[in-house]
């Protein structure tokens, strides 16, 4: 698909529908001229429930959506009709889409798998008619309760892509053409930093039909997590890989100097990211020989990681003992996806709003361009539709 197709990042007002007013009527027909009251509810206010889609892997379609209302409730009406129900509106996003309020920062909540669905803002209420009201000492009441009001909420929708393993390195470390070598993906390859602007997603075949899925994102520089380079817009994508493949090409000056500063940054976008499994993959190996990779290892092995593999994604030296390290990783049963999500262990930390604005201007969203409507101005409901 097009770059431009790739949305990870909007911005909506959403709220909720309010609750119907209940009747008070008082029943007077010619047989009966003390029916009573019979005054009916007033019906539920409409609900917006967020509903995980595995057919969608983007936000493009909310891209445009601003405002999301759901329907307000009936009122109630004479011999006990019930106002009718507001229709809820399901919001469909993918797989792996985190929820935070737009005005505070804070969580909300996270649309893990699909077919989930979760209650973002609740409907009001439908008030009581007169109906509900009556005893044996007041046979006659004349009032009725009012709907509860909806909630309303501006709420940022992130988009943390779901894979197994995620490429983490600097600009023209080779993870686009690492990508490219293992599966059918073909994200763009060009000797230029920052070639790789959006994220990308490769199935990577093993043995005996087996599969995983590769996240692969831009260019990881010393100081994005400040927002240097593209800064923060990207690095949540790695957030709920289950594995994280460190890439450094062969040719550096100081491999493990490199490495160390990709772990930095990643501790602080979020500390817990370290927590992870990690295996190094040194590549660009057809630069070097034989006693030179040799040398490289001799050195790592004493002061790098645990595991590190020798590739080269151009001539495929190196990649199928790449898959044997990641199939094994990936395997353990403390590292599986699911497991991760089963066991709740992703934790999501509240949106810094100090970064905040910046993140707004990256994803081109202008508060001027959204249109924040107060309760005032919603029409209110028409008061023939009840009689007293």
């Amino acid at each position: 698909m097009p770059e431009s197709n790739f949305v990870d990042y909007v911005k909506i007002v959403c709220r909720s529908g309010k609750g119907g007013r209940g009747s008070m009527h008082l029943r007077h027909v010619k047989y009966n001229p003390l029916g009573g009251p019979d005054g009916g509810d007033g019906g539920r206010g409409g609900n917006i429930i967020l509903r995980g889609n595995h057919n969608y892997w983007t936000l493009l379609h909310l891209k445009y959506e601003r405002h999301i209302f759901a329907e307000h409730g009936g009122n109630g009406g004479k011999d006990k009709c019930h106002g009718t129900d507001g229709k809820d509106v399901f919001i469909d996003v993918p797989p792996g889409t985190v929820v935070y309020n737009a005005e505070t920062g804070k969580f909300v909540c996270d649309v893990a798998y699909d077919g989930q669905e979760i209650v973002l803002l609740k409907g009001g209420r439908g008030g009581l008619g007169n109906f509900q009201f009556r005893t044996a000492t007041n046979q006659a009441p004349r009032y009725a309760q009012p709907g509860e009001p909806a909630q309303e909420m501006t709420i940022i929708m992130e988009l943390k892509l779901l894979a197994d393993v995620g490429l983490v390195g600097f600009p023209n470390a080779g993870k686009s053409t690492l990508v490219s070598a293992l599966s059918n993906a073909r994200p763009k390859i060009a000797n230029y930093p920052f070639t790789t602007m959006e994220p990308s997603l490769g199935i990577v075949g093993y043995r005996d039909n087996k599969s995983f899925v590769m996240a692969d994102i831009p260019g990881i520089i010393e100081g994005a997590a400040e927002g240097r380079g593209l800064g923060l817009r990207f690095l949540r994508h790695i957030e709920r890989n289950s594995l994280l493949l460190f890439m450094v090409p062969g040719d550096s000056d100081n491999i493990l100097r490199e490495y160390n500063i990709l772990l930095e940054e990643l501790r602080k976008f979020n500390p817990e990211l370290l927590t992870k499994q990690r295996v190094l993959a040194v590549t660009k190996c057809d630069l070097l020989d034989e006693e030179l990779i040799a040398m490289i290892k001799e050195e790592i092995s004493h002061n790098g990681p645990g595991e590190v593999v020798f590739i080269s994604a151009v001539t495929g030296y190196g990649l199928d003992e790449l898959k044997d390290v990641l199939w094994r990783a990936l395997n353990n049963e403390s590292n599986k996806l699911q497991t991760i999500m089963a066991d709740d262990r992703l934790v999501h930390r509240d949106k810094d709003m100090s970064f905040l604005a910046q993140e707004l201007e990256d994803e081109d969203i202008d508060d001027e361009d959204i249109e924040y409507i107060d309760e005032d101005d919603i029409e209110d409901w028409d008061e023939d539709d009840s009689e007293n």
